[in-house]
Protein backbone atom coordinates (compact mmCIF):
# COMPACT_ATOMS: atom_id res chain seq x y z
CA UNK A 1 0.00 0.00 0.00
CA UNK A 2 1.59 3.18 -1.18
CA UNK A 3 1.81 5.93 1.69
CA UNK A 4 0.90 9.82 0.54
CA UNK A 5 3.98 11.71 0.87
CA UNK A 6 4.01 14.50 3.78
CA UNK A 7 4.45 18.19 2.03
CA UNK A 8 7.58 19.65 3.45
CA UNK A 9 6.94 23.21 4.30
CA UNK A 10 8.92 25.61 2.37
CA UNK A 11 11.51 27.94 4.19
CA UNK A 12 9.40 30.78 3.92
CA UNK A 13 5.82 29.04 5.33
CA UNK A 14 8.22 28.18 8.18
CA UNK A 15 9.66 31.84 8.53
CA UNK A 16 5.93 32.49 8.46
CA UNK A 17 4.83 29.98 11.11
CA UNK A 18 6.70 32.27 13.93
CA UNK A 19 6.45 36.39 14.25
CA UNK A 20 10.16 36.39 15.95
CA UNK A 21 11.48 34.33 13.10
CA UNK A 22 9.31 37.15 10.63
CA UNK A 23 10.82 40.13 12.04
CA UNK A 24 14.18 38.88 11.16
CA UNK A 25 14.01 38.13 7.85
CA UNK A 26 10.97 40.33 6.70
CA UNK A 27 10.86 43.71 8.99
CA UNK A 28 13.23 46.11 8.28
CA UNK A 29 13.85 49.03 11.36
CA UNK A 30 15.84 52.15 11.31
CA UNK A 31 18.86 51.94 14.55
CA UNK A 32 19.66 54.78 16.76
CA UNK A 33 22.67 55.63 14.25
CA UNK A 34 20.41 56.25 11.10
CA UNK A 35 21.12 52.23 9.15
CA UNK A 36 18.53 50.84 8.56
CA UNK A 37 18.53 47.02 9.63
CA UNK A 38 16.72 43.82 10.35
CA UNK A 39 14.53 44.11 13.13
CA UNK A 40 16.54 41.54 15.64
CA UNK A 41 14.15 41.24 18.79
CA UNK A 42 15.87 41.82 22.21
CA UNK A 43 15.40 39.30 25.11
CA UNK A 44 12.44 41.42 26.69
CA UNK A 45 10.98 41.96 23.78
CA UNK A 46 10.90 37.74 23.14
CA UNK A 47 10.46 37.31 26.27
CA UNK A 48 7.06 39.44 26.07
CA UNK A 49 5.86 37.63 22.53
CA UNK A 50 6.39 34.21 24.20
CA UNK A 51 4.43 34.93 27.65
CA UNK A 52 1.55 37.63 26.81
CA UNK A 53 -2.15 36.73 27.45
CA UNK A 54 -5.29 38.36 26.34
CA UNK A 55 -4.91 41.26 28.41
CA UNK A 56 -1.38 42.69 28.99
CA UNK A 57 -0.08 45.88 30.85
CA UNK A 58 3.44 47.13 30.85
CA UNK A 59 4.91 49.29 32.81
CA UNK A 60 8.91 50.63 31.47
CA UNK A 61 11.34 52.28 31.25
CA UNK A 62 12.15 54.37 28.40
CA UNK A 63 13.23 53.51 24.56
CA UNK A 64 12.79 49.72 25.25
CA UNK A 65 10.49 49.19 22.10
CA UNK A 66 7.06 47.93 22.75
CA UNK A 67 5.59 50.34 20.31
CA UNK A 68 7.82 48.92 17.40
CA UNK A 69 7.59 46.14 18.45
CA UNK A 70 3.36 46.04 18.24
CA UNK A 71 3.56 47.40 14.86
CA UNK A 72 5.44 44.44 13.54
CA UNK A 73 3.50 42.17 15.28
CA UNK A 74 0.39 43.75 13.64
CA UNK A 75 2.52 43.90 10.07
CA UNK A 76 2.87 40.12 10.34
CA UNK A 77 -0.55 39.15 11.75
CA UNK A 78 -2.32 41.56 8.65
CA UNK A 79 -0.43 40.15 6.00
CA UNK A 80 -0.86 36.41 7.11
CA UNK A 81 -4.35 36.56 8.14
CA UNK A 82 -6.84 38.34 5.30
CA UNK A 83 -9.63 40.87 6.40
CA UNK A 84 -8.45 41.01 9.88
CA UNK A 85 -8.25 44.44 11.78
CA UNK A 86 -5.64 46.12 13.92
CA UNK A 87 -5.47 49.70 15.86
CA UNK A 88 -2.28 51.04 17.50
CA UNK A 89 -3.71 53.85 19.95
CA UNK A 90 -1.11 56.69 20.87
CA UNK A 91 -1.48 59.69 22.86
CA UNK A 92 -1.33 62.36 20.02
CA UNK A 93 -0.94 63.59 16.42
CA UNK A 94 2.81 63.87 16.35
CA UNK A 95 3.08 60.34 17.97
CA UNK A 96 0.93 58.87 15.80
CA UNK A 97 1.96 60.26 13.03
CA UNK A 98 5.60 59.39 13.84
CA UNK A 99 4.19 55.69 14.84
CA UNK A 100 2.33 55.27 11.18
CA UNK A 101 5.62 56.75 9.42
CA UNK A 102 7.41 53.39 11.53
CA UNK A 103 4.72 51.33 9.96
CA UNK A 104 4.75 52.41 6.53
CA UNK A 105 8.36 51.84 6.14
CA UNK A 106 7.96 48.31 7.63
CA UNK A 107 5.91 47.22 5.35
CA UNK A 108 7.08 49.20 2.19
CA UNK A 109 10.26 47.48 2.88
CA UNK A 110 8.80 43.76 2.68
CA UNK A 111 10.20 42.01 -0.15
CA UNK A 112 7.06 41.29 -2.67
CA UNK A 113 9.17 40.95 -5.21
CA UNK A 114 10.24 38.07 -4.05
CA UNK A 115 7.14 36.61 -2.00
CA UNK A 116 3.50 36.63 -2.29
CA UNK A 117 2.93 38.74 0.33
CA UNK A 118 -0.22 41.24 -0.26
CA UNK A 119 0.09 44.12 -1.94
CA UNK A 120 -0.91 47.70 -0.76
CA UNK A 121 -3.90 49.11 -1.02
CA UNK A 122 -3.98 52.45 1.05
CA UNK A 123 -1.30 54.24 3.55
CA UNK A 124 -2.61 57.51 4.58
CA UNK A 125 -4.50 59.03 7.19
CA UNK A 126 -3.44 56.89 9.76
CA UNK A 127 -4.63 53.92 7.45
CA UNK A 128 -2.83 50.82 6.40
CA UNK A 129 -5.12 48.47 4.24
CA UNK A 130 -3.74 45.77 2.33
CA UNK A 131 -4.87 43.71 -0.99
CA UNK A 132 -6.16 40.85 1.20
CA UNK A 133 -8.63 43.06 3.21
CA UNK A 134 -6.82 43.32 6.17
CA UNK A 135 -5.88 46.54 8.09
CA UNK A 136 -3.50 48.27 10.51
CA UNK A 137 -5.11 51.77 12.01
CA UNK A 138 -3.01 54.19 14.36
CA UNK A 139 -5.10 56.80 15.91
CA UNK A 140 -4.59 59.53 18.98
CA UNK A 141 -6.67 58.88 22.60
CA UNK A 142 -8.22 62.44 22.57
CA UNK A 143 -9.79 60.80 25.99
CA UNK A 144 -12.25 59.65 23.57
CA UNK A 145 -14.67 56.43 22.30
CA UNK A 146 -12.19 54.51 20.00
CA UNK A 147 -12.75 51.51 17.98
CA UNK A 148 -16.70 51.19 18.56
CA UNK A 149 -18.16 49.03 15.44
CA UNK A 150 -15.01 47.54 14.96
CA UNK A 151 -13.45 44.18 16.30
CA UNK A 152 -9.58 44.03 16.44
CA UNK A 153 -7.12 41.30 16.78
CA UNK A 154 -4.76 43.05 18.18
CA UNK A 155 -4.83 46.36 19.94
CA UNK A 156 -1.97 48.51 21.58
CA UNK A 157 -2.65 51.05 23.71
CA UNK A 158 0.76 53.28 24.11
CA UNK A 159 1.32 56.12 26.45
CA UNK A 160 -2.23 55.35 28.01
CA UNK A 161 -0.58 56.89 31.70
CA UNK A 162 -0.23 60.40 29.65
CA UNK A 163 -4.01 60.29 28.61
CA UNK A 164 -6.16 63.05 29.17
CA UNK A 165 -9.69 62.82 29.49
CA UNK A 166 -11.11 59.71 30.90
CA UNK A 167 -9.17 56.83 30.80
CA UNK A 168 -11.25 53.95 31.56
CA UNK A 169 -13.49 55.07 28.65
CA UNK A 170 -10.84 54.16 26.06
CA UNK A 171 -10.01 51.58 27.55
CA UNK A 172 -13.57 50.42 28.01
CA UNK A 173 -14.83 51.23 24.50
CA UNK A 174 -11.33 49.04 23.10
CA UNK A 175 -11.78 46.19 25.47
CA UNK A 176 -14.73 45.47 24.01
CA UNK A 177 -13.84 46.00 20.65
CA UNK A 178 -11.06 43.14 20.72
CA UNK A 179 -11.97 40.13 18.87
CA UNK A 180 -13.45 37.03 20.88
CA UNK A 181 -11.30 34.37 20.08
CA UNK A 182 -8.11 32.55 21.85
CA UNK A 183 -5.75 34.82 19.62
CA UNK A 184 -6.52 37.98 20.15
CA UNK A 185 -4.80 40.47 22.29
CA UNK A 186 -4.89 43.87 23.90
CA UNK A 187 -1.65 45.48 25.16
CA UNK A 188 -1.23 48.09 27.25
CA UNK A 189 2.54 50.23 26.94
CA UNK A 190 3.84 53.26 28.72
CA UNK A 191 6.04 55.21 30.95
CA UNK A 192 4.75 55.95 34.47
CA UNK A 193 3.02 59.35 34.86
CA UNK A 194 2.68 59.88 39.03
CA UNK A 195 0.04 57.74 40.35
CA UNK A 196 -3.38 60.21 40.02
CA UNK A 197 -4.59 58.23 37.00
CA UNK A 198 -6.39 55.26 36.17
CA UNK A 199 -3.00 53.33 34.72
CA UNK A 200 -1.08 53.27 37.80
CA UNK A 201 -4.25 51.84 39.44
CA UNK A 202 -4.86 49.34 36.41
CA UNK A 203 -1.09 48.72 36.82
CA UNK A 204 -0.47 47.88 40.74
CA UNK A 205 -4.17 45.64 41.15
CA UNK A 206 -2.68 44.22 37.61
CA UNK A 207 0.98 43.79 39.63
CA UNK A 208 -0.42 42.12 42.45
CA UNK A 209 -2.60 39.20 40.28
CA UNK A 210 -5.90 41.13 41.36
CA UNK A 211 -6.96 41.77 37.41
CA UNK A 212 -7.27 39.80 34.11
CA UNK A 213 -4.80 42.30 32.96
CA UNK A 214 -0.98 40.31 32.71
CA UNK A 215 1.60 42.82 34.51
CA UNK A 216 5.16 42.84 33.11
CA UNK A 217 7.69 45.73 34.25
CA UNK A 218 10.78 46.32 32.24
CA UNK A 219 13.57 48.62 34.00
CA UNK A 220 16.48 50.24 32.70
CA UNK A 221 18.60 47.22 33.75
CA UNK A 222 16.96 45.22 31.25
CA UNK A 223 19.97 43.91 28.58
CA UNK A 224 17.71 45.44 25.77
CA UNK A 225 19.68 48.82 26.76
CA UNK A 226 23.03 47.50 26.63
CA UNK A 227 22.85 47.51 23.24
CA UNK A 228 19.89 50.34 22.48
CA UNK A 229 21.86 52.88 24.55
CA UNK A 230 25.60 52.14 23.41
CA UNK A 231 26.64 54.74 22.67
CA UNK A 232 25.89 56.64 25.36
CA UNK A 233 27.06 54.40 27.63
CA UNK A 234 30.31 54.76 25.65
CA UNK A 235 30.05 58.91 25.99
CA UNK A 236 29.67 58.15 29.60
CA UNK A 237 32.33 55.88 30.41
CA UNK A 238 34.72 58.34 29.14
CA UNK A 239 33.15 60.90 31.13
CA UNK A 240 33.62 58.98 34.09
CA UNK A 241 37.45 58.60 33.36
CA UNK A 242 37.59 61.86 32.74
CA UNK A 243 36.63 62.46 35.69
CA UNK A 244 38.13 59.81 37.92
CA UNK A 245 41.96 59.89 36.85
CA UNK A 246 41.25 57.55 33.94
CA UNK A 247 39.88 55.22 36.21
CA UNK A 248 36.42 52.85 35.05
CA UNK A 249 33.89 52.49 38.12
CA UNK A 250 34.96 49.60 39.58
CA UNK A 251 33.04 47.09 41.75
CA UNK A 252 34.45 47.64 45.30
CA UNK A 253 33.73 51.57 44.99
CA UNK A 254 29.66 51.13 44.74
CA UNK A 255 27.60 52.51 46.68
CA UNK A 256 24.87 50.40 48.70
CA UNK A 257 22.25 51.49 46.35
CA UNK A 258 24.61 51.01 43.18
CA UNK A 259 25.62 47.39 44.63
CA UNK A 260 21.66 46.99 44.65
CA UNK A 261 21.10 48.03 41.33
CA UNK A 262 23.63 45.74 40.26
CA UNK A 263 22.48 43.03 41.58
CA UNK A 264 19.11 43.44 39.65
CA UNK A 265 21.11 43.27 36.06
CA UNK A 266 23.12 46.56 35.70
CA UNK A 267 26.67 46.12 34.45
CA UNK A 268 29.05 48.90 35.51
CA UNK A 269 29.20 50.65 32.11
CA UNK A 270 25.43 50.89 32.97
CA UNK A 271 26.04 52.44 36.41
CA UNK A 272 28.66 54.87 34.80
CA UNK A 273 25.83 56.13 32.37
CA UNK A 274 23.26 56.17 36.12
CA UNK A 275 26.17 58.71 37.20
CA UNK A 276 26.48 60.48 33.53
CA UNK A 277 22.48 61.34 34.03
CA UNK A 278 22.34 62.45 37.34
CA UNK A 279 24.99 65.14 36.66
CA UNK A 280 22.77 66.97 34.75
CA UNK A 281 19.03 65.64 35.89
CA UNK A 282 16.89 65.33 39.69
CA UNK A 283 16.61 62.23 41.31
CA UNK A 284 13.07 61.72 40.91
CA UNK A 285 13.59 62.33 37.28
CA UNK A 286 15.94 59.59 36.67
CA UNK A 287 14.10 57.34 38.24
CA UNK A 288 10.52 58.05 36.77
CA UNK A 289 11.77 58.51 33.52
CA UNK A 290 13.93 55.08 33.85
CA UNK A 291 12.95 53.37 36.98
CA UNK A 292 14.57 50.05 37.88
CA UNK A 293 11.75 48.21 40.11
CA UNK A 294 7.72 49.42 39.97
CA UNK A 295 6.85 51.41 42.57
CA UNK A 296 10.24 53.75 41.66
CA UNK A 297 7.84 54.38 38.21
CA UNK A 298 5.43 56.33 39.72
CA UNK A 299 7.44 58.57 42.31
CA UNK A 300 6.58 62.15 41.36
CA UNK A 301 7.86 64.55 44.16
CA UNK A 302 8.80 64.24 48.20
CA UNK A 303 11.78 62.84 49.61
CA UNK A 304 11.76 59.01 50.16
CA UNK A 305 11.20 58.05 54.17
CA UNK A 306 12.46 54.79 54.32
CA UNK A 307 15.47 53.53 52.93
CA UNK A 308 13.86 51.77 49.68
CA UNK A 309 17.37 49.21 48.83
CA UNK A 310 16.22 47.52 52.28
CA UNK A 311 12.59 47.81 51.45
CA UNK A 312 13.51 45.97 47.98
CA UNK A 313 15.58 43.31 49.98
CA UNK A 314 12.73 42.70 52.41
CA UNK A 315 10.24 42.37 49.68
CA UNK A 316 12.22 40.03 47.36
CA UNK A 317 12.58 37.47 50.79
CA UNK A 318 9.43 37.46 52.18
CA UNK A 319 7.23 34.03 52.56
CA UNK A 320 3.30 34.23 51.32
CA UNK A 321 0.57 34.25 54.40
CA UNK A 322 -1.06 31.02 55.64
CA UNK A 323 -3.25 29.74 53.15
CA UNK A 324 -6.73 29.11 54.12
CA UNK A 325 -6.67 25.61 54.10
CA UNK A 326 -3.74 26.00 56.57
CA UNK A 327 -5.98 28.41 59.01
CA UNK A 328 -9.33 27.19 58.64
CA UNK A 329 -8.88 24.72 61.57
CA UNK A 330 -6.90 27.20 63.68
CA UNK A 331 -8.21 30.48 63.18
CA UNK A 332 -11.82 31.05 64.87
CA UNK A 333 -15.00 32.33 62.26
CA UNK A 334 -14.79 35.49 63.14
CA UNK A 335 -11.39 36.06 61.41
CA UNK A 336 -11.34 33.00 58.88
CA UNK A 337 -14.22 35.28 57.26
CA UNK A 338 -11.67 37.93 56.53
CA UNK A 339 -9.42 35.63 54.85
CA UNK A 340 -9.78 37.06 51.01
CA UNK A 341 -10.59 40.28 52.08
CA UNK A 342 -7.98 41.98 53.39
CA UNK A 343 -6.73 39.18 56.41
CA UNK A 344 -3.13 38.20 55.51
CA UNK A 345 -1.67 36.15 58.51
CA UNK A 346 1.91 35.74 58.93
CA UNK A 347 2.12 33.55 62.14
CA UNK A 348 -0.27 31.86 64.46
CA UNK A 349 -0.23 33.04 68.03
CA UNK A 350 2.29 31.27 70.65
CA UNK A 351 1.66 30.23 74.01
CA UNK A 352 3.58 32.53 76.76
CA UNK A 353 4.52 35.42 73.66
CA UNK A 354 3.19 39.11 74.01
CA UNK A 355 1.69 40.43 71.29
CA UNK A 356 1.49 44.42 70.38
CA UNK A 357 -1.01 45.76 68.00
CA UNK A 358 -1.54 49.15 66.11
CA UNK A 359 -4.73 50.10 64.26
CA UNK A 360 -6.02 52.97 62.04
CA UNK A 361 -9.37 53.28 61.61
CA UNK A 362 -11.61 54.11 59.01
CA UNK A 363 -15.46 54.82 58.14
CA UNK A 364 -15.53 51.71 56.00
CA UNK A 365 -17.38 53.57 53.42
CA UNK A 366 -14.76 52.37 50.30
CA UNK A 367 -12.04 54.91 50.62
CA UNK A 368 -9.33 54.41 53.50
CA UNK A 369 -9.40 50.89 54.88
CA UNK A 370 -9.11 50.29 58.66
CA UNK A 371 -6.33 48.44 58.94
CA UNK A 372 -4.53 46.69 61.85
CA UNK A 373 -0.92 45.41 62.20
CA UNK A 374 0.43 42.70 64.87
CA UNK A 375 3.32 41.88 66.30
CA UNK A 376 5.18 39.44 68.62
CA UNK A 377 7.42 40.63 71.01
CA UNK A 378 10.67 39.93 68.99
CA UNK A 379 9.33 42.33 66.77
CA UNK A 380 7.83 39.67 64.22
CA UNK A 381 5.33 40.45 62.22
CA UNK A 382 1.88 37.77 62.73
CA UNK A 383 -0.62 39.37 60.53
CA UNK A 384 -1.83 42.75 58.41
CA UNK A 385 -5.37 43.58 57.84
CA UNK A 386 -6.50 46.05 55.32
CA UNK A 387 -10.44 46.93 54.23
CA UNK A 388 -11.99 49.82 53.43
CA UNK A 389 -15.34 48.46 53.43
CA UNK A 390 -15.46 46.86 57.34
CA UNK A 391 -18.02 49.52 59.80
CA UNK A 392 -16.85 50.83 62.57
CA UNK A 393 -19.30 48.51 64.57
CA UNK A 394 -17.53 45.27 62.80
CA UNK A 395 -14.20 46.20 63.43
CA UNK A 396 -14.51 47.10 67.30
CA UNK A 397 -15.76 43.23 66.84
CA UNK A 398 -12.57 42.23 64.67
CA UNK A 399 -10.42 43.91 66.95
CA UNK A 400 -11.96 42.20 70.07
CA UNK A 401 -11.56 38.72 68.34
CA UNK A 402 -7.76 39.09 66.94
CA UNK A 403 -6.56 40.63 69.77
CA UNK A 404 -8.32 37.89 72.34
CA UNK A 405 -7.10 35.32 70.18
CA UNK A 406 -3.30 36.40 70.05
CA UNK A 407 -3.18 36.33 73.64
CA UNK A 408 -4.83 39.26 74.59
CA UNK A 409 -2.74 41.58 72.63
CA UNK A 410 -1.32 44.94 73.74
CA UNK A 411 -3.19 47.39 71.00
CA UNK A 412 -2.62 50.88 70.37
CA UNK A 413 -5.54 52.36 68.36
CA UNK A 414 -5.20 55.65 66.72
CA UNK A 415 -8.42 57.67 68.34
CA UNK A 416 -8.43 60.37 66.03
CA UNK A 417 -11.98 60.66 64.38
CA UNK A 418 -13.57 56.78 63.59
CA UNK A 419 -11.11 55.42 66.21
CA UNK A 420 -12.81 56.82 69.01
CA UNK A 421 -15.98 54.91 68.90
CA UNK A 422 -14.06 51.51 67.90
CA UNK A 423 -12.09 52.40 71.47
CA UNK A 424 -15.65 53.32 73.00
CA UNK A 425 -16.58 49.64 71.79
CA UNK A 426 -13.89 47.79 72.63
CA UNK A 427 -13.78 48.97 76.24
CA UNK A 428 -17.59 49.48 77.47
CA UNK A 429 -19.27 46.32 74.87
CA UNK A 430 -16.60 43.83 75.13
CA UNK A 431 -14.18 44.98 78.12
CA UNK A 432 -11.21 44.88 76.55
CA UNK A 433 -8.59 46.14 78.81
CA UNK A 434 -5.01 45.34 76.84
CA UNK A 435 -5.53 49.03 75.80
CA UNK A 436 -2.99 51.69 74.85
CA UNK A 437 -3.54 55.05 76.95
CA UNK A 438 -2.04 58.56 75.96
CA UNK A 439 -1.23 60.86 78.58
CA UNK A 440 -3.08 64.73 78.61
CA UNK A 441 -2.90 67.36 81.49
CA UNK A 442 -6.06 69.47 82.34
CA UNK A 443 -6.11 72.80 83.04
CA UNK A 444 -5.66 72.43 86.23
CA UNK A 445 -1.96 70.81 86.10
CA UNK A 446 -3.83 67.23 86.84
CA UNK A 447 -1.94 64.31 84.72
CA UNK A 448 -4.57 62.22 83.26
CA UNK A 449 -4.42 58.87 80.69
CA UNK A 450 -6.76 58.70 78.00
CA UNK A 451 -7.40 55.41 75.72
CA UNK A 452 -6.13 55.41 72.12
CA UNK A 453 -3.19 57.20 70.34
CA UNK A 454 -3.64 60.74 69.41
CA UNK A 455 -1.99 61.88 66.28
CA UNK A 456 -1.05 65.23 65.98
CA UNK A 457 2.05 66.46 63.72
CA UNK A 458 4.38 66.06 66.37
CA UNK A 459 3.07 62.37 67.68
CA UNK A 460 2.83 61.47 63.65
CA UNK A 461 6.82 62.31 63.41
CA UNK A 462 8.14 60.82 66.66
CA UNK A 463 5.77 57.64 65.58
CA UNK A 464 7.67 57.12 62.02
CA UNK A 465 10.71 58.35 63.13
CA UNK A 466 10.99 54.83 65.68
CA UNK A 467 9.26 53.03 63.03
CA UNK A 468 11.90 54.22 60.71
CA UNK A 469 14.57 53.51 62.88
CA UNK A 470 13.23 49.74 63.79
CA UNK A 471 12.86 48.98 60.13
CA UNK A 472 16.59 50.33 59.03
CA UNK A 473 18.02 48.83 62.00
CA UNK A 474 16.28 44.74 62.11
CA UNK A 475 14.80 45.46 65.32
CA UNK A 476 11.22 44.45 63.70
CA UNK A 477 10.74 42.10 60.84
CA UNK A 478 7.47 43.60 58.22
CA UNK A 479 6.47 40.19 56.87
CA UNK A 480 3.41 42.00 54.54
CA UNK A 481 4.21 42.61 51.23
CA UNK A 482 1.36 45.62 50.79
CA UNK A 483 3.01 47.18 54.12
CA UNK A 484 6.35 47.06 52.18
CA UNK A 485 4.64 49.12 49.23
CA UNK A 486 2.89 51.43 51.28
CA UNK A 487 6.73 51.97 52.83
CA UNK A 488 8.15 52.74 48.97
CA UNK A 489 5.37 55.66 47.94
CA UNK A 490 5.87 56.85 51.32
CA UNK A 491 7.19 60.27 51.66
CA UNK A 492 8.03 63.66 53.40
CA UNK A 493 7.12 67.07 50.93
CA UNK A 494 6.65 70.24 52.89
CA UNK A 495 7.24 69.32 56.01
CA UNK A 496 4.24 66.55 55.47
CA UNK A 497 4.28 62.96 55.95
CA UNK A 498 2.61 60.39 53.79
CA UNK A 499 1.91 58.47 50.36
CA UNK A 500 2.37 60.45 47.31
CA UNK A 501 -1.18 61.77 46.33
CA UNK A 502 -3.13 59.80 43.76
CA UNK A 503 -6.68 57.10 43.87
CA UNK A 504 -6.07 54.33 45.80
CA UNK A 505 -2.68 55.34 47.28
CA UNK A 506 -3.01 54.61 50.96
CA UNK A 507 -0.50 54.69 53.96
CA UNK A 508 -3.01 53.18 56.49
CA UNK A 509 -0.92 49.54 56.81
CA UNK A 510 2.41 52.42 57.16
CA UNK A 511 0.56 54.32 60.24
CA UNK A 512 -0.47 50.70 61.53
CA UNK A 513 3.06 48.81 61.59
CA UNK A 514 4.29 52.45 63.27
CA UNK A 515 1.24 51.91 66.07
CA UNK A 516 2.47 48.61 66.65
CA UNK A 517 6.31 49.55 67.87
CA UNK A 518 4.51 52.37 69.83
CA UNK A 519 2.19 49.62 71.18
CA UNK A 520 5.87 47.71 72.32
CA UNK A 521 7.65 50.38 73.40
CA UNK A 522 5.10 52.04 75.74
CA UNK A 523 6.18 48.34 77.60
CA UNK A 524 2.75 48.24 79.23
CA UNK A 525 0.57 45.33 79.81
CA UNK A 526 -2.88 46.01 81.86
CA UNK A 527 -4.25 42.15 81.80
Amino acid sequence: MAVAAVKKKSKFDMVMDDFKAFAKNFIKIVDNEGNTIPFLLNKEQAEFVDTMQKFNIIAKSRQIGFSTMSLGICLYNAVKYPNTNYMIVSLSGESVTSLFEKLKFMNDNLPREKYPFPKTMRDNRGELVLENGSRVQVAASDGKSIGRGNTYQYILISEMAFYGGDQTKVLTSLEQALAKNNTSRLVIETTANGTANYYYELFMKSWKGKTNYIAFFYGWTSDAYKEQFRFEHDTAEEWFKLNNKGQRLMAKDLTDEEKRIHNMGANLRMLMWRQWKLSSMQLIDFQTEYPSYPEEAFKTSGQNVFDQSKILERIENLLPPLSRDELKTELPDTLLKYIGRGLNVYHLPRRNVKYYGGSDVSSGSGGDSSSLSLMDSDGVQALAFANNKVSVYEFAEFLNAVGRYYNYAFLAVEKNSYGLPVIERLRNDYHYMNLYKHKTFDQKGNKKFILGWLTTDKTKAIMISDYKESFEKGLILVEDKDTLQQMILFVEQNGKMGNVKGKNNHDDLVISHSLAVQAMKNNKWYV
